[in-house]
């Protein structure tokens, strides 16, 4: 029989959750504080070094100075370990949390197709974590040996082995960090290299029930497992949506900036750019140009994208795919006067869309709080104070994408405050705040006052 979710079972994991990235962040900040042989000049100030160490764990990237040159290769080391260990964190303790309200992450057909309880049994906690261990360092291998043997000429054998190593983890845990300066400009002219950082995003940002599921039906093949019929609704979601807005913005990008920032390139490096440009808001932050020399029209598309985010139980931020189609399918739904928000033939539960509603309130309404005290505040130390500048910052923020107009090394101090806070709620807010939606829906009384309406429109 299963369990009634209590307050004492959610508290737990959340609790949980929560202090596990303050540790963290306290002692990243300590390590860039006292450590030895981390900085090649002075060390950071207490504010710039929780700025960074929250930026890393938070696998955000945004940057109050430049890691190539201000960290040594221990220091970047340090910054590429808090990055692991933020990314692993949210992979795994996310799947604490979902078990803890009940929801196991299964390997049972049961997960995948609605007409079969059995065959294969739950997963243990011990082997959840095996697996996003294996299929964390698996990717990262990969994408390190493939970015490794493109970046040889450039770098030599020996130079170029960090740089892989870093841009793959970085890459694979939407982080954004660089061991160059300028990010990945450099490698504008470079397919191979922005196609290996794409699809390392993507895989990061698909979750890991996507890909576990993806997996099983692989092994399928391979074993002799039953036959599955059908992925599940989230993975079908999951996929479909990413699908249409890479391609979108692959093809909204190109035309916003073929004529602009990609006017002097190859028509092959104007196609990896643009695909490049759609991929790497849903939450990764390299940029292969500069957004300050963007149209508003590239900018807002990829505000947009960075406040969408990548999947569930993955190691993007933002609002998440599946919330974003359920809003989606849900105004559809109500344009067809439809009871029920449906898609692949299944509807989805009331309880989940007014998950997902809430989630985009509470988000948004952060996201306007962060633009107003940023507004506010002002004093960039001379940056020209446009407001987009700073929506984009706040966005890229909150969201962990760490994409930046040039903005971020120019914030005074209580900015530089505000934007730690919103790394800090947006990588933990809206796991917490859908758990805690969880818990409240499922303990709903059973009395209700008398309904009474109000106008709309």
């Amino acid at each position: 029989m299963r369990h009634a979710l209590t307050p004492n079972r959610w508290l737990a994991p959340a609790e949980l959750f929560l202090s596990s990235f303050i540790a963290l962040i306290i002692l990243g900040s300590l390590g860039l504080k006292f450590l030895p042989g981390i900085y090649q000049g002075e060390p950071l100030n207490w504010t710039d070094a929780i700025f960074t160490s929250t930026s890393a764990v938070c696998v955000t990237g945004l940057i109050v100075v430049d890691t190539a040159t201000y960290f040594t290769l221990r220091g970047q080391a340090l910054i590429l370990l808090l990055i692991q260990l933020g990314g692993l964190g949210m992979l795994i303790l996310t799947s604490v949390i979902i078990t803890a309200l009940g929801r196991k992450i299964s390997l049972n057909l049961e997960s995948v197709t609605a007409d079969s309880r059995k065959l294969i049994p739950q997963v243990s906690a011990r082997l959840l974590i095996t697996n996003i261990l294996k299929f964390t360092f698996l990717i990262e291998a990969a994408g390190a040996f493939f970015l490794y043997c493109m970046w040889v000429p450039r770098l030599g054998w020996k130079g170029a082995a960090w740089p892989a190593v870093f841009h793959s983890v970085s890459a694979f845990c939407n982080a954004g960090f660089s061991t160059n300066s300028n990010s990945l400009i450099n490698y504008q002219d470079s397919p191979g290299t922005l196609l290996v950082i794409s699809v390392l995003i993507i895989l990061g940002g698909l979750g890991f029930v996507t890909m576990q599921e993806l997996n099983l039906r692989f092994a399928q093949r391979q074993q002799s497992l039953p036959r599955i019929k059908r992925l599940s609704v989230h993975s079908q979601l999951v996929l479909w949506t990413s699908f249409i807005l890479i391609l979108g913005g692959w093809l909204l990008f190109a035309g916003f900036e073929w004529n602009g920032l990609l006017a002097e390139m190859s028509l092959s490096d104007k196609l990896t750019n643009s695909l490049f440009l759609s991929v790497t808001p849903r939450t990764a932050g390299f940029n292969s140009i500069d957004y300050e020399q963007a149209t508003d029209s590239t900018n807002l598309l990829t505000m947009i994208l960075m406040m969408i985010g990548g999947s569930p139980s993955s190691t993007a931020g933002g609002l998440k795919t599946t919330t974003f189609a359920l809003l989606g399918l849900l105004a559809w739904s109500k344009l067809r006067s439809q009871t029920t928000t449906t898609f692949a033939s299944r509807s989805i539960p009331d309880e989940t869309i007014q998950r997902g509603t809430g989630l985009f309130v509470i988000s948004t309404s952060v996201v306007v709080t962060g633009v107003f005290l940023m507004s506010s505040i002002g004093d960039f130390h001379g940056y020209e104070q446009r407001f987009l500048v700073r929506l984009f910052e706040t966005i890229s923020a909150f969201n962990t994408v760490g994409l930046s107009m040039g903005l971020t090394d120019s914030l005074s101090l209580p900015s530089r405050w505000v934007l730690i806070f919103l790394m800090f709620a947006g990588r933990t807010g809206p796991l917490v705040i859908a758990s805690a939606l969880i818990v409240r829906l499922a303990h709903r009384s059973k009395f209700r006052l008398a309904y009474e309406d109000v106008i709309v429109g």
